[in-house]
Formats: structure tokens, sequence, C-alpha cells
């Protein structure tokens, strides 16, 4: 049987029902924290982050997982299938691509892909992968296909508080100063070559109002959207946010598919709680 394995990073931020459904492999990142590392997604939470950063002003550093910690896990999925594809972190953010080509090279039927991409934007192609699997591709053609897909995939967000890229060294101090003074939401948005963040348009204004045209601009020139699927990923939004978001997807009409997701602790230590984004694939 050409059974085909597919995993990912835990940076993708898929739900852990899609996770399970579809048998999906996940490999943690390192997050450390108050001098103690943890694995992402498995002994620490994005909720556990604010809490230590709330009460002591400390945020984690998040590191790739190890050329050994690649290797046992190849190892065990092997096992369980005839080939493994494995889709990174995007290398521009880590060397987790470049740990798991490592890995990867010991063994003759191990693919990584650079996802060029993070949270839901490796998500996307994971799942893709998963489909192309289920019916029956080999796993060089579904590479093939999922690094044509790679440069379509759309990944973007709207950031509401700015300490934690400050914190993080990533936003100088004068830049959040003047976006908290003058109520500025940044729209972040990732190279998908890279899976690098650069600043995109700056939204003024509530928060709840900025969302509203955030989404309405990105799916205004819908002719190239591919409309099977989009995702909703969040790093920790009240209900009223998560709404507004949802209302307005519902309102376009036009995707077959609309999920809802909460960032792991690797993108919520970089970003912060109140980020969202939309995330889907162009034709």
């Amino acid at each position: 049987m050409n059974k085909v394995i597919i995993s990912t990073d835990s940076t993708c931020d898929l739900p852990q029902e899609l996770i399970e459904k579809y048998d999906i492999k996940i490999q943690p990142l390192h997050v450390n924290l108050d001098d103690k590392d943890y694995l992402d997604g498995v002994d620490i939470f994005p909720d556990d982050i604010y809490k230590t950063y709330d009460e002591k002003g400390i945020l984690p550093k998040t590191s790739a997982p190890n050329i050994g910690e690649y290797l046992v896990s190849f190892d065990k999925y092997l096992k369980e299938g005839e080939s493994v594809i494995h889709i990174s972190l995007g290398s521009g953010l880590s060397s987790s691509y470049q740990n798991a080509v490592a890995a990867a090279s010991n063994f003759e039927n191990v693919f990584v892909i650079d996802s060029g991409n993070l949270s839901t934007g490796i998500g996307l192609l994971v799942l893709e992968a998963v489909e192309l699997a289920q019916i029956g591709l080999k796993a060089q053609d579904i590479v093939e296909r999922i690094l044509e897909i790679k440069p379509k995939v759309d990944a973007s967000f709207v950031i509401n508080n700015l300490t934690y890229l400050y914190e993080g060294g990533r936003l100088s101090a004068l830049e959040a100063f003047g976006a908290n003074v003058f109520n500025i939401k940044p729209q972040i948005v990732v190279d998908n070559t890279t899976g690098n963040m650069k600043v995109g348009k700056k939204f003024r204004g509530k928060y709840q109002v900025v969302l509203k045209k955030y989404i309405n601009e990105k799916l205004a020139e819908d002719g190239d959207i591919n409309h099977k699927r989009i995702f909703i990923t969040h790093s920790g939004c009240d209900d009223e946010l998560l709404e507004i978001a949802k209302d307005s997807l519902k309102d376009y009409g036009k995707f077959e598919e609309i999920l809802v997701s909460r960032a792991g602790s690797t993108i919520s230590a970089h970003c912060g709680y109140n980020t969202l984004g939309i995330l889907f694939i162009r034709k």
C-alpha cells in the first residue's frame, strides 16, 4: 500500500479536530519561558505565555526542533507508511526547515517542503497534501503539487496590540509609541517564499471597524481567489471580534468552507493576543 504520511511543525495552527481526523503528525517547536523549556502545544499554550508576561513581564524565546528530534519522528512515521512528507515552518523564520532536511537525508523516502509560510498558511498546504494523499497520489507527485500551490497562499493578520512585537525586538520603541498614539493597527503580510513578515497597510481606528475593513479589502479583488476554504486564525480574540470576522465572510458568501483556528504558542508569543487574520489560497 502506498500510504503517504503527512507531518508538519506545530506552527501550522490547525484545529485539533482536523489533526485527529486526518492523522496529521505534529512536530512541536521549543518554547523557552522563564528559563524552562517547553514543547509548543504539548506542555505550554498561549494563555500560559500571556499570564507570564502579565505577571512578570517575561516573553518566551522559540526555537526549532533539532535534527535528532526530526530523525526520531521520521523513523517512527515510516513504520506507519511507505513515505513521509513534512511541511515545515518558513525557512526565513526558523531553522526548522534546515534541520528537517538534514534529518530527511538519512532516509530515501522522506520529503521536506519549505512552506514559505506560518500559522494556517502552513495549514492550508497541509490540508491540500492530505487530500492528495487520500486519493492515492505518490509522494513525489504530492510534493510537486504542493510546490505549485505554495506561492498562491495569501496569509495576513491585523495586530491590535504592538507590545509583543516591540518586546520581541521586531518593532522599535518609536514605531510602537507612534502606533499607540495614533491608534494604528498594522496589517502584517507574510512573504510566501520565506515566511518572513512585513508590514502592509496601516489601519486606524477601533479594532472592530478595522477588522471589517481589512477583510473586505482583502476580498475585494476576488477574481483569482480559490473559494475552496478560508481560515480565520486568531491569537485569542473575544467572541465579538470572531463574530465580526465570520459575519464578514458569510456576507461575502463565496467560500465553501470557513474554518476558525486559534494560533499556538509560537505565533502568539510574537504577535500577542487579539491578533486576527484571514488566510486562503489564490488560483
